[in-house]
């Protein structure tokens, strides 16, 4: 009787968040699946230098860094875009994007100093 509850449960959770994820709008969900991206790209790294080795240790660590790095970013851009966030309703998209390119930008930079 426990494990069919818990199990209704869990389906009522699970449809719960997927009608509240449908209400979503397309510019959240499409950071979202950058996110996604970003995490997958990061765990294949990590699973290739479990499997091969991390010879030149360098450039692992700066490509995991750099998936980590733009995913962090990525979330930050999510929250400011948010619409229903009203901490940074001031803020336009516009410069929240901006904000998100430069930091991307200069991430980058100081990871390709880890590559050499």
């Amino acid at each position: 009787m426990g494990k069919s509850s818990s199990s209704k449960d869990a389906q009522a959770l699970f449809h719960s968040l997927r009608s509240a994820y449908a209400a979503t709008p397309v510019n959240l969900k499409i950071i979202d699946l950058y996110v996604g991206f970003a995490v997958f790209t990061a765990l294949i790294q990590v699973v290739y230098m479990a499997i091969v080795g991390s010879f030149p240790f360098n450039s692992f660590l700066s490509g995991v860094l750099s998936c980590v790095g733009t995913a962090v970013l990525a979330v930050c851009l999510r929250i400011q875009v948010n619409k229903e966030n009203k901490e940074f309703k001031d803020i336009a998209p516009e410069r929240a994007f901006a904000d998100f390119v430069l930091c991307n930008l200069v991430l980058h930079l100081v990871i390709m100093n880890f590559l050499g």
